[in-house]
Formats: structure tokens, sequence, C-alpha cells
């Protein structure tokens, strides 16, 4: 281990001691305010699920309920609400995070000791599902007061229809030849998309495709359901209601960026005879050893408590840090006009917005578990979704990826030219997670064009 390394990660363990405090103490906070803003405690997942009471089966009809499964050291969780929830949607990560903090504390307590046998014997023991009460209480009553509650943000709860927004952009005579979908990734929306190559695309590209950028459950002006764990068959779900019911399409095109990428796999999966080709940037997808905990390697591989790069820094804290992560989105979200006044104000209005709104345009309930049930729980389940491509998806499969990229490594295109040999690979140099579109959308665009040309001709 080089000097740096050690040094970056020996200064790590004594930030994220002190971060570990200061969520502790947040979590007090917080539970204070809401029931101060709304009359009621509120759970959080920065502890492990507490004994939870055996489901009633015939007490519980028509309620709201999360159903647990212990098995070892993890706990797994479906959720029994508006839609039918699996075991495997919600990730363990969402209440497995462990810090020195908790360690400590643990140490300390009287009983850990008996605390510890009594695990090691309910291992052995037939799984049971049981009722988690503090996971409940959390699906019902997500707290409000904290997200922002300007008419962009909100504009869905005045609208009937619960689906997702689309940004369309189509021919003049609605004679589309062939449908492109557009995917964003995390803390993003579709001006990720028509901002920067909706505009770039040749004339010939927009009188030949219909192209369609959607906001994602939870972000830009899609809806954000309180009582939505945003699970993978959750967002799943809504862009097929919302783009491929809504606009019939019957084969289409994908194009996706970071987390976008898992959902874009999974549509591909699911729908094998409909996709035309598959366009990937920066996939979140990490090559998990056997016998490891995939969820759990995932957040460490994306959040490895370091403070350098800044990037990673900053994953980290959203990652481990439930209360912190909320706070950022209390100070940042909330007053998201504000900043975009005062970023127009400062560059003298030559700098455009849009990754702004699509950054901060969003719900902490919604980031938080996006975060964990798609980007880490999708550990297990993507290298299943790329042998699927592999096999049964006739089409072309090209990923891009940015050569500075500090978030999302380059091993991670090519561990998806590994599971899909036909897959092509772009590293672009000196581009990063952003850069790899924005700035080269006009690049770019052409790029896309000749992609699908080449499809439509195979």
């Amino acid at each position: 281990m080089g000097f740096s390394r050690w040094l970056n990660r020996s200064v790590g363990f004594f930030v994220f001691f002190i971060l570990d405090i200061v969520d502790f103490l947040l979590c007090f906070t917080y539970r204070t305010l809401d029931f101060f803003f709304e009359s009621e405690w509120k759970p959080c997942y920065c502890c492990p699920p507490p004994e939870a009471k055996q489901a009633a089966a015939g007490g519980n009809r028509g309620r709201k309920m999360i159903v647990s499964e212990r098995s070892g050291e993890y706990s797994k969780v479906v959720s029994l609400t508006r839609t039918k929830i699996h075991l495997d949607e919600i990730s363990d990560t969402l209440y497995s995070r462990p810090s020195l903090l908790a360690k400590l504390v643990k140490c300390f307590k009287k009983n850990a000791v008996e605390c510890s046998d009594e695990r090691s014997t309910s291992t052995k023991k037939k799984t049971l599902l049981t009722v988690n009460s503090t996971v409940v209480e959390k699906l019902q009553r997500t707290p409000r007061w904290s997200d922002c509650h300007c008419t962009f943000c909100t504009s869905w709860l005045s609208s009937s229809n619960s689906s997702l927004f689309v940004n369309v952009q189509q021919p003049k005579d609605n004679k589309a030849q062939e449908n492109v979908v557009f995917i964003h990734g995390f803390l993003s929306s579709s001006t990720f998309w028509t901002e920067t190559l909706f505009p770039n695309f040749s004339d010939s590209a927009k009188s030949n495709y219909r192209f369609l950028a959607v906001d994602l459950l939870g972000y830009g002006k899609s809806p954000k359901p309180n009582d939505s764990l945003y699970t993978l068959k959750e967002h799943l779900e809504m862009i097929e209601r919302s783009v491929i019911s809504q606009f019939r399409l019957k084969t289409f095109h994908v194009v996706a960026h970071s987390l976008g990428c898992i959902l874009a796999l999974a549509l591909a999966a699911k729908h094998p005879g409909a996709i035309k080709s598959i366009t990937l940037l920066a996939p979140p997808y990490y090559s998990v050893p056997k016998g490891v905990q995939a969820t759990q390697y995932v957040m460490r591989k994306m959040a490895p408590k370091e403070v350098w790069p800044p990037m990673a820094f900053a994953a980290s804290v959203a990652s481990w840090y439930e209360h912190l992560s909320r706070t950022v989105s209390l100070v940042l979200c909330k007053n998201h006009h504000l900043l975009e006044f005062l970023t127009k104000l400062l560059t003298r209005n030559r700098m455009r917005t849009y990754l702004i709104e699509g950054f901060l345009c969003h719900t902490h309930n919604a980031s938080w578990h996006t975060l964990h049930n798609i980007i880490f729980g999708s550990g297990s389940k993507i290298e299943a979704y790329l042998d699927h491509v592999r096999d049964n998806v006739n089409c072309d499969v090209s990923v891009f990826h940015g050569g500075r990229d500090e978030l999302i490594p380059v091993e991670c295109s090519y561990g998806v030219k590994r599971r899909v040999p036909r897959a092509r690979i772009h590293i672009v140099p000196d581009k990063d997670h952003i850069t790899i579109v924005v700035g080269r959308q006009k690049e770019f665009a052409g790029e896309l064009e000749l992609i699908w040309r080449r499809s439509s001709t195979t």
C-alpha cells in the first residue's frame, strides 16, 4: 500500500468516525423536528431492525406492512403495499450499514454477550417471516416537511394521472419510423438528455425517430410518492406504464446513463423482442466474488469511506449516512430555486442550470431508497440481466465510459464486455461521469445515430 493510499484511509478513519457521531446526533435532532412539525415521531434506518413480532396473518388484512426474513447476519424485508414486492427487492444496506460508533456502543451494552449468543442460536433455527414494525411505520408516515413544496416539485400532486413525466420530441407529421427511450442516472432528470442531445441530433434523425426522455419515479416532474420504497419493480412498472404502454411502443432503442443502465438491462431482460439496441453510459456493474454479500460489496465499492477523491467522499456520505444525506437534501433541494438564482447571478446568466435542476429536484425519500434498492440492491441481479441480454436479446450493445470517471471505474464497462462479448466498448479519454455527455453532446449525438443506423440494417 502506497503512502497516499495509507494517508487517505487513515484520514478517512477519523473523518468518518466524526461523521458517525454527527449522524447519530442528527437522528435525535430529526426525531424532535419531525415531532414538532408533524406531531409524531418518525422512524429511520440508522439502526438495525429491532426484534420483530410474528405476523398475524388474519389481523393485517388491508394494512401496509413489512415482512422481514432474517438469515444469518443480514435481513431482507418485503413490503405488502400497493404492489407485491418480493423479498430480494429491498436492499439490506438500508439498515445494515455498520459503523465504528455502532460497534463501540454495542460493546458497552451489558447484554452484548447474551445478544450475541441469541443471534448465533437463531441462525440455526428455521427462517421465520416476521413483521418489522419500525419499517412499517417508515412506510406509513414518511416525513414531508423537509421536502420542497414549490410548484415544480409538487406539480404531480395536482394531476390525477400517476404516470411518469415523459419529454417527447417527434417528427412534425407524427410519423416516426423508430423510437428511442432515454433513461437518466441517479440524481438527474430527463433534462440531462433534452438539454444536451435533443438539440444536436441531425435533421434526418429528428424526422425519423421519436425521442422519449423519462423522469424516473421520484425525480424531476414525476410523482414522488411517500409510501414507495422505490424498488426495481416499481421503477420498471412505472416505465412500462408511462412509456411502453402509453406510447404503444412495439420496438425501441434504449440509451441509459449510470443508474439508468440497471433499469435498461432489466427492461431488455423483460422485453427481449422489443429492444433494437442498448447504449449504456458508465454502467455500475461490479463483478461480485462468490460467497460475498452482493449488496454490501457494491456499496463498499461505490462508497469506500475515503476522503479522496471528492466524488468518492460525496458518494460515501450519501450512501452511509441517512441523516447527513437528509440534511444535504434539506439545505439544497428545498432551496433549489435560490441556488439556481444565485448561479445565474454569479455567472451573469451565462451558465445553464439544467444540471442543478436535475440534481436537486427530488425528495430524500426517493434518492435514499433508489440508491440502496436499485444501485446497491441490484448487485446480485445485474449479472443475470447481462447473461439474458447475451443469450436472448438479439441487438447491438454499446458501452461508453469516461476515462476519468471517479465515481464508477472504467473496469465496470470492461466487466460488461466480459459478460456480453459482442458489446462494443468506447472509452472516452479525459471525460468523467458527467462530461461523457455534457460538453461533447454533438459528437455523442452523431455516435448514437450511427448505432441506430447500424442496428436498423442488421
